[in-house]
C-alpha cells in the first residue's frame, strides 16, 4: 500500500460521508488538476482542504476567503515600492498564491474582474505575470469552494470551466454518523503524511499508467452519446480527463486504467448544472456493465462496513457488520456460479477473511 492509499483510508475514517470528495482531492493532486466543491456552509469543505497542508510536508499552501471586495494584493502580493520607484510594476509574491503548490479559495465565485484574469492564467497555465515577465508558478492543484453555482451572465464561465472535477457536498445524512460527529469520535485520528519528493514520484508513476484501447473507445462512445443530448465537452476537457483516469488507477494499486475508472468522469464532463443528471447517466451506462457495477457497489459496501467498525468497535456493531459481510459473500458466490468474473473470487475471499477476523475479535472480547 502506497502512502496515497494510507492517507485516503485515514481521511475516510476521520471525515464522515466524504469518500467521494476525498478521492477527488487525492486524484487531483496526483493528476495536477483542480477540484470544485459546491455546498452549504458548515459541510467541512475548508477543513478537508486544509488537510493538504498537513498531508504533504514542505509544501507551500495558500488559503483565502474571497469577497466582492477582495483585491489583487490579497492573493498575489503587494506592489514593491522599490521597484515602483524604478517604474517597474512588480508584486512581492512571498507566501502568496503565485508561490503556492496547493491553494484553497473559499467562495471562489466572488472573484471580481480585478483579480479574475490573473487567477485564470495561474490556474490554467501555471503562469503569473509579475510586471511584464511571466513567472512559472509551482501550483499543482486548486480546491475551490462555493455555496452555490455561478449565475449565467456573471462572466465566470471560464473560471468554472477551469475545474476538472466538480462535487456537490451535503450535510452528514446518516443519523449514527451525525451523532458520532457531534461526539468528536474521530478527532483523534492522525493522517499520514508524505514528502514533496514522494508526491512527485507518485505523480510520475501516475503519468506512466497505461490506457488500453477499450478505454479510449468507451470515451468516444460517451462523447457521441453526450452530443446526442446536446452536451459537448471540449476536446481539451476529454484530454485532461485522461490524467484523472490514470490517477484513479494508481490509487487502486493497478498498472493500467480500467473501464470502470471512467465512472469518475460523471463529475467532469458536464458544462452546466442542467446537463449534470443526463451526463451522469450516460457515463454510468458506458463505464460499467451490470456485473461490474454490482461488484464495485459491493466493494464500496465492504469499505463502508470497515469504516463503521473503525468508528465503533462495540460487539453489537461487529455482529451486525459480520452478518452483512456474510450476506454479501453469499450473493457474490451465487452470482459467480451463474456468470464467472475474475474479480469475484478474490473479493469473496477477502470478505470471508474479514468476517472471520471479526468473529475472532468477538470471541476474544
Amino acid at each position: 500500500m502506497n502512502k496515497i492509499q494510507e492517507i485516503k483510508k485515514a481521511l475516510n475514517k476521520k471525515y464522515y460521508e466524504r469518500e467521494n470528495e476525498i478521492e477527488a482531492m487525492l486524484t487531483a493532486i496526483l493528476a495536477r488538476q483542480h477540484v470544485l466543491l459546491i455546498g452549504p456552509a458548515g459541510t467541512g469543505k475548508s477543513a478537508l482542504s486544509a488537510e493538504l497542508s498537513k498531508i504533504i510536508k514542505d509544501c507551500n499552501y495558500f488559503q483565502w476567503l474571497l469577497t466582492r471586495f477582495s483585491t489583487p494584493e490579497e492573493l498575489f502580493g503587494v506592489l514593491s515600492l522599490a521597484e515602483l520607484e524604478k517604474g517597474i510594476y512588480k508584486r512581492n509574491t512571498t507566501s502568496k498564491l503565485p508561490e503556492a503548490h496547493f491553494v484553497f479559495l473559499d467562495e471562489i465565485f466572488k472573484a471580481n474582474s480585478a483579480i479574475l484574469n490573473s487567477l485564470l492564467t495561474l490556474i490554467n497555465e501555471r503562469l503569473f505575470y509579475n510586471g511584464e515577465i511571466p513567472i512559472k508558478s509551482p501550483l499543482m492543484s486548486v480546491i475551490g469552494s462555493s455555496n452555490e453555482y455561478p449565475d449565467e451572465g456573471e462572466g465566470l464561465e471560464a473560471l468554472f470551466d477551469r475545474f476538472l472535477l466538480r462535487f456537490e457536498v451535503k450535510y452528514v445524512n446518516d443519523t449514527q454518523n451525525f451523532i458520532s460527529m457531534l461526539q468528536g469520535n474521530t478527532d483523534h485520528i492522525e493522517i499520514p503524511s508524505m514528502t514533496m519528493n514522494e508526491l512527485l514520484e507518485y505523480q510520475f508513476m501516475t503519468d506512466m499508467m497505461y490506457i488500453p484501447n477499450e478505454v479510449y473507445q468507451t470515451l468516444a462512445e460517451i462523447r457521441m452519446d453526450l452530443e446526442g443530448e446536446g452536451i459537448r465537452p471540449s476536446d481539451r476537457r476529454f484530454k485532461q480527463s485522461l490524467s484523472l483516469l490514470k490517477a484513479r488507477a494508481f490509487m487502486e494499486g493497478r498498472q493500467q486504467v480500467m473501464r470502470s475508472d471512467i465512472m469518475l468522469l460523471q463529475n467532469t464532463l458536464w458544462e452546466t448544472i442542467e446537463q449534470k443528471d443526463v451526463t451522469v447517466q450516460i457515463v454510468r451506462e458506458n463505464s460499467q456493465d451490470k456485473l461490474q457495477k454490482l461488484i464495485e457497489e459491493r466493494k464500496q459496501e465492504v469499505n463502508e462496513l470497515q469504516a463503521s467498525i473503525d468508528r465503533d468497535s462495540s460487539v453489537e456493531v461487529r455482529i451486525e457488520v459480520r452478518n452483512k459481510l456474510l450476506a454479501i459473500q453469499s450473493e457474490l458466490d451465487e452470482i459467480n456460479k451463474q456468470q464467472q468474473h475474475p474479480m469475484i473470487p478474490e473479493l469473496s475471499s477477502n470478505i470471508r477473511g474479514f468476517a472471520d477476523e471479526i468473529a475472532n475479535n468477538i470471541l476474544n472480547v
